[in-house]
């Protein structure tokens, strides 16, 4: 683990197979904690491709044309979804040592 320039975040410059690994393509996305919870930041555009839009609950949030899956379910129901469509999915995490700014931005709802 190193320092980032902003001292209240520690990135781990890892990345992490999560789901089923082995599959013939991936994609990576970015997964952000604080000391209470994570998210997963994923294109909205992508939810609506895989068809699970209405799947994602209001415990996660959305900023712009992404969305933040709580790691508990919603990110679960992604990560399946990719792996159903041939994706192996990785994580690049981003740990905070203070409470998250995703915590503050609008809960997930679907077009």
């Amino acid at each position: 683990m190193s320092k980032s320039a902003f001292p209240s975040y520690t990135f781990k410059f890892n990345t992490e197979v999560v789901g089923k690994s082995g599959l013939n393509k991936s994609r990576t996305y970015n997964f952000y904690s604080d000391p209470g919870h994570g998210w997963m930041k994923v294109p909205k555009s992508q939810l609506a491709e895989l068809g699970i839009e209405n799947e994602i609950s209001s415990s996660s949030h959305q900023r712009g044309d992404y969305a933040y899956l709580e790691e508990d379910q919603d990110a679960t129901t992604f990560i399946h979804a990719m792996n159903r469509q041939g994706y192996e999915v990785k994580i690049h995490d981003h740990i905070a040592d203070k409470q998250s700014k995703i915590r503050n931005y609008r809960q997930y709802q679907a077009n």
